[in-house]
């Protein structure tokens, strides 16, 4: 090979730029996310089914998780790559969640958003993203056995 071979990392670069820009048109980046998450886990705090599983599970000390829900969440609608962590073994691990909470959290999740960004596209957004978060989630936990074979219906 008589050219120098040489590996780019532009296009993944340019994409996560754009994603950022195009998210920004729309009123969501690290501030309205901030704001956004701890409004959310305030809802899910005083909610009185989710309230107690979140509790049970975080204790009286929010602020660790508020943060990490922060850089989750910037790394879900901005592509930042902020957050590291396996949130499904988290969830699996957790104890008392129904299938149904998935949807109440959902809701909460959803009237937050109405009730906090700037355009109906952001909502749309995010919401999009949350579902898709929700249903792996869901599979997860309510749709394998312990081993993590999917359960055939």
């Amino acid at each position: 090979m008589s050219h120098a071979f040489r590996i780019t990392h532009g296009y993944s670069k340019r994409k996560r730029e754009q994603i950022r820009a195009a998210a920004g048109i729309i009123g969501i980046d690290d501030p309205y996310l901030s704001r956004m998450v701890d409004e959310f886990y305030a809802r899910v705090r005083a909610d009185g089914r989710l309230g107690p599983i979140f509790e049970a599970e975080i204790g009286e000390d929010w602020g660790p998780h508020l943060e990490r829900m922060k850089r989750f969440w910037s790394s879900v609608a901005l592509n930042t790559g902020n957050y590291s962590g396996e949130p499904v073994v988290v969830h699996q691990g957790l104890s008392g969640v129904e299938r149904g909470d998935f949807d109440l959290w959902l809701k909460l999740f959803r009237a937050t958003l109405q009730d906090t960004a700037s355009t109906p596209e952001a909502v749309e957004y995010m919401m999009i993203r949350a579902e898709r978060i929700a249903q792996s989630l869901m599979m997860a936990m309510f749709e394998r056995t312990k081993t993590g074979v999917p359960v055939l219906r």
